[in-house]
């Protein structure tokens, strides 16, 4: 018998762990103990998630005896605790909305008002300073309080839902910082976005409601211990993550979706429900919110209307002569994006080598990042020439003291500067302008071009700063702006309208750097609220995302490989048909029989870290080698914990489950799981028995030596395991041990 797990991973891994005889050549870096750091050298203790119940007698006694309340109570706080997520998520976003929106007006109508007198100097003055101490504010709270606040959170949510439990991640100070952190950093007109920053928020207030209670909290109700286990946390995130897109673009559909495509690697139909609703929450409580700013009490800028983009039009017709240039912008969106994707990659490995040297260099690094964008912001609009007001413009021109489309800058009267409506302006009324309609004369081919350079690489050098920052709306705003552009070029030979051109040079791009085609499609629906353009997205989206794909991954597995982070890809690779999991096990294997001497139990439990065991019957208490299935780590220390030991090799006593209660054996929190070096045992004790048997899970999921990796690779993704037992072909007992061996090319761990 061999097993086969995801085990726990720290600077002590046993070196036996580590043999890889056919696999050894795909092993990466370890990941750093910092979530800024891509690539470190210290190794960062990741644990797997144990998706998979423990069916053993005590769990089964444990559902004999919940009566009808009990089960109800189950499904109430399922309900309850989605219902929850949505409400807070949809809170969160609405108040970093109108945060980032207040903040960074206030300094743009500070800063355009001492250009109406001619200061310059002070004006640029005011906006250096103002984003340099927002930025440093950012970094230093991140750098210094949580380091896995940063960036946009949506690699470390999808490692987790594919099964690891990095530390920090989900926690309660990421949280804090990851609100905080995003609405300063974006306030601070650095081109990052705070979508993914809201899916993290989202997937951290799921995380911390669904801990099952807290005793450092005193959240110890009853009603809150039936979510102390690995599954239902899973669902929980699943739907905290749904909720943070719906609640950043107000596309619920889209959140349930992205979620089902992007992040989660196990689904179910009962799951889908509950994502739903979560969202539909989301979208009512953002509702009820966005009325309440319509009556003007959300402060001078906030109107709540989040990432909704103006760009509906009843008259949207297109024609065959326009399917040409739409492939166009797909194959562009595709090159772009994979470009983008290797740029970033590369850059993000650069910066690891100044943010190793310490949190001084990391802030210093996003400071310096924060005077070249504000010297970029404010001084490339002196480029560009400035334009008379259109006598037909649908708003006031020029734009003064608050966001538009006719930005005056430094133009003279009756004048406006077409690059400022764009650079010099949040990351959202810049979409807004791009994709606003009639205004197909509005820019230059020299504004936009400007425009798309500066984005695509100020975006890209910025992600990687120790701040929280988010790739949709970078990558949005990037791709309206070459989308823009083709339009400006194809002019009168298209029936489509310039700002439908930047919507699908927007999804092109999406396509291009997310690889993702569902959920991007309904997202770009509901925020731009146009549903004519269904077809022509979803022709950008499958051409540049074809097109990309010939090149390198999505963004997202780019950055979780590169900080290490153990994920199964959704595919097996080719060479994998040619293996078997016989060959790809090794040993020695570290094995309890059914009535174990705990000094054996000890030793084991000190000398390795594996999070589970095979239990087997031997001669005499079977007539032949028997497996009666696979013991959890936690569960022997909860055992040691209660001493429920007895002198002789005998069956335990039915008068001992009274010791124990369903929560001494449910999962912790995070990282709050007990140590084999904090129990005491004496020497007498050491040489008592303990009976495995009750506490053992009798259904683990088993196959024999001959399967092929790659099957039983589909089988360890898609249940979501943590350990996988190999049975012999022969009736033999042979044994070895696995730790962290299985798959090792793909869960890259060290």
């Amino acid at each position: 018998m061999y097993t086969m797990s995801t085990n726990s991973i720290n600077g002590a891994t046993d070196q036996e762990s580590l043999t890889l005889p056919l696999l050894s050549s795909h092993r990466s870096l370890a990941n750093s103990t910092s979530q800024v750091a891509l690539v470190g050298a210290n190794v960062c203790p990741i644990e797997s998630l144990d998706y998979e119940i423990a069916e053993n007698d005590f769990f089964k006694q444990d559902w004999r005896t919940r009566g009808k309340i009990q089960i109800f109570q189950y499904l109430f706080m399922k309900w309850s605790l989605c219902f929850l997520v949505g409400v807070i998520v949809s809170l969160v976003g609405f108040f970093n909305n109108i945060a980032v929106e207040n903040i960074a007006g206030v300094k743009f109508v500070i800063t355009s008002n001492m250009m109406l007198y001619n200061r310059y100097g002070m004006a640029f003055l005011v906006f250096l300073v103002s984003n340099f101490v927002l930025t440093l504010f950012a970094s230093i709270i991140t750098a210094f309080v949580a380091p896995a606040a940063t960036g946009s959170g949506i690699p470390e949510v999808k490692a987790y839902l594919n099964g690891v439990d990095a530390p920090g991640i989900l926690s309660l100070r990421t949280l804090v910082v990851k609100i905080i952190g995003s609405i300063s950093a974006v306030s601070a007109s650095l081109l990052i976005g705070k979508a993914g920053p809201m899916v993290h928020t989202g997937a951290c207030v799921a995380s911390f409601l669904g801990q099952g209670g807290s005793k450092k909290y005193r959240l110890t109700g009853k009603w809150l211990r039936f979510f102390k286990n690995d599954r239902d946390r899973r669902d929980l995130v699943t739907c905290g993550s749904a909720a943070g897109i719906a609640a950043a673009f107000r596309a619920p559909v889209g959140g349930v979706l992205f979620a089902l495509e992007e992040m989660a690697s196990w689904w179910r139909s009962a799951l889908l429900w509950r994502a739903f609703f979560t969202t539909a929450v989301v979208a009512i409580v953002l509702r009820a919110l966005i009325d309440l700013c319509l009556s003007g009490k959300c402060g001078l800028f906030g109107k709540g209307g989040l990432i909704m983009f103006d760009a509906y039009s009843a008259s949207v017709t297109y024609h065959l002569i326009d399917v040409p240039p739409v492939l166009l912008l797909g194959v562009i969106g595709g090159i772009l994006g994979s470009l983008y994707n290797f740029l970033l990659d590369n850059v993000l490995r650069i910066y690891n080598l100044i943010n190793e040297k310490g949190i001084v260099y990391r802030i210093f690094l996003a400071c310096t990042v924060s005077i070249f964008t504000s010297c970029l912001l404010f001084g490339l609009p002196f480029l560009a020439s400035c334009q008379p007001c259109p006598a037909d413009a649908s708003e006031a021109c020029p734009t003064i003291g608050r966001s538009g489309n006719y930005k005056k800058f430094q133009c003279q009267p009756g004048h406006y500067n077409d690059l400022a409506s764009l650079i010099f302006n949040t990351n959202d009324d810049a979409i807004r302008n791009l994709f606003s309609r009639n205004t197909d004369t509005e820019f230059q081919y020299s504004s936009i071009l400007i425009f798309f350079g500066t984005c695509f690489f100020l975006s890209i050098f910025s992600y990687g700063i120790v701040v929280p920052a988010g790739l949709f709306v970078p990558v949005i705003v990037t791709g309206a702006s070459y989308g823009r552009f083709v339009g400006m070029l194809v002019g009168s030979k298209s029936t489509l309208n310039h700002g439908l051109y930047a919507v699908l040079g927007a999804a092109s791009f999406l396509g291009g750097s997310m690889r993702t085609t569902v959920s991007l499609c309904v997202i770009i629906l509901e925020l731009t609220n146009n549903l004519l353009l269904l077809p022509l997205i979803m022709l950008v989206l499958l051409v540049s995302k074809t097109m990309a794909d010939a090149f390198n991954c999505n963004i997202y597995d780019l950055i979780m490989r590169a900080k290490g982070f153990p994920y199964l890809e959704t595919h097996a690779e080719p060479y994998m048909r040619q293996l078997t999991v016989g060959d790809v096990v090794t040993g020695p294997l570290h094995l309890f029989h059914g009535f174990e001497k705990v000094g054996n139990i000890v030793h084991v439990l000190q000398t390795t870290r594996h999070n589970g065991f095979p239990v087997i019957d031997e001669p005499p208490f079977s007539e032949s080698p028997v497996l009666c299935g696979l013991i959890l780590r936690a569960h022997l220390i909860e055992l040691l914990k209660k001493k429920v030991f007895s002198s002789t090799s005998v069956p335990i006593h039915a008068d001992a489950f009274n010791q124990f209660s369903a929560t001494d054996f449910a999962k912790r929190g995070s990282g709050n799981g007990d140590n084999i070096e904090d129990i005491e045992i004496t020497e007498e004790e050491m040489e008592m028995y303990l009976d495995l048997h009750p506490f053992t899970n009798a259904s683990p999921y088993t196959v024999v030596e001959t399967m092929s990796l790659a099957k039983a690779r589909d089988l360890f993704r898609d249940v979501g395991l943590r350990h996988l037992l190999v049975i012999p072909k022969i009736s033999s007992v042979r044994t070895s041990t696995l730790s962290a061996v299985f798959l090792q090319c793909y869960l890259k761990i060290k």
